[in-house]
């Protein structure tokens, strides 16, 4: 198993790269956190989405937090990966859900999914071997 540090990609990425990616960071945390809210508060339109996935609505419950988690984790430093992460993989279930289960539109959800899995590429933790060759 490598060596992980706490170094990420965007430690060593330029001020400008670094403003685009908390831009992105911003963005998305704005996003997922107001879709989160609306799926935890039962708006009507959230309920009638996910008695169509069937799950049962326990699921909207589940789905809510975990954007809510992922807007908050994108916020902080040290977990912005794992937020681009969760959210991603969450964004690509929502994807998938579109397109097996209730039909729709799945792009806003692929947006989300590739600019999520932007994040967490930009802020991937490195080996060490690729710290100390930087």
């Amino acid at each position: 198993m490598p060596n992980l540090v706490p170094m990420t990609t965007s430690s060593l990425a330029s001020p400008t790269q670094r403003r685009i990616v908390w831009g992105v960071r911003i963005l998305l945390a704005l996003a997922f956190g107001a879709a989160g809210a609306a799926k935890l508060a039962g708006a009507q339109q959230m309920v009638q989405v996910f008695d169509a996935i069937g799950f049962g609505q326990w699921f909207r419950y589940l789905t809510g937090l975990v954007e809510v988690g992922g807007a908050l984790l994108l916020l902080v430093p040290a977990t912005g990966f794992l937020g681009g992460l969760l959210l991603a993989a969450t964004m690509v279930c929502a994807v998938a859900t579109h397109l097996v289960l209730i039909g729709g539109n799945p792009a806003p959800a692929a947006v989300l999914a590739l600019l999520s899995g932007f994040v967490a590429w930009r802020l991937r933790p490195l080996p060490r071997a690729a710290v100390t060759a930087a």
